[in-house]
This record gives C-alpha cells, structure tokens and sequence, in this order.
C-alpha cells in the first residue's frame, strides 16, 4: 500500500538497537535550523501510556473518552483508544498531522510499509540487510563494511550531517 500526503515522507528503518532515535535526535535540530518544520512519527511495538494513573486526563480516558484531547497554551495531545489491540495504519496515523504547519515527515518504524526509507546498519549486531528485498529503500546509513556495495547512496551512520544534507536532498526531489 503507497502511502499518501501532501509532504514529503522519510522513514528511518532498522533492526531494534541500530540507534534510529539516538540518530534522529541529533539531525531533528540540524533540520530545523535549516528552517524546516519536522513531524515525527515513532512506530512503538509495545504497549506505553503518556498519561499517568490520577490526572483529569487519564481519568476521563479510563471512563471511556476516545479521543480524549488535553491542550494547553503550549501543546495539543490526542489520545486515541482502539478498542482490539491492532497495529497501526500508517495512514491513519498521518492523518492527524496537518499539512499546512508540517515540511517534512519523518517515520522512525513502520518498515514494512511502502514510502521512501534509509536503511540503518550496523553489520555487529549480525542482522541483515533490508535492502535490496525492500525496493523503498533509498540509501544506506552504516558504520562498517558491506558484503556487496548497493546501487543505492552509502551513507555513515556516526555523521549525522551527512544524513541530515541528504534527507534536505530527498524532501527537495519529493
């Protein structure tokens, strides 16, 4: 299934332990000071709760509101309750993301859905590569040597500049 919006979308894409947040974090600023306004969104394959048990919020959610909004003169957090457990739709999930105030997605997770991707690889923790069996992978960001050399950019997952320079490249061709 192609993914549709109006930005541009860039996944981040790896194996747990690769470090896509700890990358993320330090190229969300870079992007921003390139005056892009950056939306993320985090695939978590657990269950996690933002709120906590005694606040307004958390009560009113427990009770049955879904959505349940808290807003502030600061921030808007949506919550929004499934009645099944069930993965998210990437979709769906893009959907609450408004356009007009957004440049740029960026998608840590959700690997198997089909939107264009950089691959992160760190051939020590002895995992494979998702390219070339996943043909929305765009480049590859790794920290050691690979096997064959892809037809794809090869990028270095300890320069976080490096990456950022290459994801203004693709928000600029998308």
């Amino acid at each position: 299934m192609s993914i549709q919006f109006s930005k541009p979308i860039i996944g981040f894409a790896a194996f747990s332990g690769t470090g896509k947040t700890t990358l993320l974090v330090k190229i969300l600023p870079m992007l921003r000071e390139r005056g892009l306004r950056v939306a993320m969104v985090k695939h978590a394959h657990h269950n996690f709760d933002v709120d906590q048990p005694g606040k307004d919020s958390y009560e009113l959610r427990q009770s049955g509101a879904s959505p349940m909004l808290i807003c502030s003169s600061r921030r808007i957090v949506i919550m929004i309750e499934h009645e099944q457990e069930q993965e998210p739709d990437l979709q769906d999930v893009l959907s609450h993301i408004q356009p007009d105030k957004t440049d740029l997605v960026l998608v840590e997770g959700f690997k198997h859905w089909d939107y264009p991707k950089i691959e992160l690889h760190r051939p020590t923790l002895n995992k494979p590569l998702l390219y070339p069996d996943d043909k929305n992978i765009v480049a590859i960001a790794h920290d050691g040597n690979l096997d064959s050399i892809p037809k794809i950019p090869v990028l270095d997952i300890n320069k976080p500049q490096q990456i950022a320079e290459f994801v203004l490249q693709l928000t600029q061709q998308q």
